[in-house]
């Protein structure tokens, strides 16, 4: 259960988080609330939304949300002004909306790969314009974009998701170096497997695929979505991370770094 942060890290600030209606969007829009920041939802359906901010109100926050497809730019903008106009500024975005399904390439169709490349890609870049020109114009904010780590070391039946991820990360470090002079932090957060149940349903939905990712993980379990939100909280905090910028964290328990495969299986527990 999360829990009012001491520090009050957030106090005063507003935080737009998308795809904020259910799983890692959700923690992350909560924790900024216990934080004691504002937040705003983003995402395509309003019941989902409407019980995020329901949790986040529960610290004393003001919290909203919006119903906007990522992939319009229009309604994207139209709704970060809308945030700004309507609590002052917006001192973080959180680019959380995704897409994703295996597929293997030769099988994918062209409508399957715009949709996750939209969807990722576009609309990170749709939501950072909007949020970045605010910011800068403020002189400062925290941008957080939340990809995975196959968009560096790649990983079958993910060709348009790691296409789109990784052109995130590769807009995370480009912006980080345009827009640090001026203020702004563009960051981005790699989760492994999570506990949520739109991931489980999409990449491990049978028992055998489920135990076949959790052993790619050294840490031999699932994350939730909790502990990812207590890692992005880190990177959005304009006073614990005032110096980075242009980095990824891995919350995976290891896994992007792999598991031996001729060590001894009982090495570790020995050790």
């Amino acid at each position: 259960m999360i829990t009012m942060s001491p520090l009050e890290e957030f106090s005063g600030q507003t935080a737009l988080v998308t795809g904020g209606g259910s799983g890692i969007g959700r923690a992350i829009a909560v924790r900024y609330a216990a934080g004691g920041g504002n937040v705003v939802v983003l995402g395509r359906r309003a019941e989902p939304l409407e019980q995020t901010v329901q949790l986040a109100r529960e610290f004393g926050v003001k919290a909203d949300f919006v119903t906007c497809n990522v992939r319009d730019a229009d309604a994207v903008t139209a709704a970060v002004d809308g945030v700004v106009e309507q609590f002052g500024s917006i001192d973080a975005l959180v680019n959380n909306a995704a897409g994703n399904f295996i597929c293997p390439a030769e099988d994918l169709s062209p409508n399957g790969w715009r949709a996750v490349v939209d969807i990722v890609l576009n609309g990170t870049f749709f939501g950072t314009r909007a949020a970045g020109r605010h910011m800068l114009a403020a002189g400062g904010g925290s941008i957080l974009n939340v990809i995975a780590s196959y968009a560096w070391h790649g990983h079958p039946g993910t060709v348009h998701s790691a296409a789109a991820k990784g052109g995130v990360l590769a807009m995370t470090r480009t912006l980080a170096s345009e827009w640090a002079g001026r203020g702004v932090r563009v960051n981005a957060i790699s989760p492994g497997p999570t506990e949520t149940e739109g991931a489980g349903a999409a990449l491990w939905p049978t028992d055998a695929d489920r135990a076949r990712v959790l052993g790619s993980v050294p840490a031999a379990r699932f994350t939730t979505p909790e502990e990812v939100a207590e890692s992005a909280a880190f990177l959005l905090d304009p006073r614990r991370a005032a110096y980075i910028t242009g980095d990824v964290l891995s919350v995976d328990g290891g896994q992007w770094l792999g598991k031996a495969v001729y060590a001894d299986s009982s090495a570790g527990a020995r050790g």
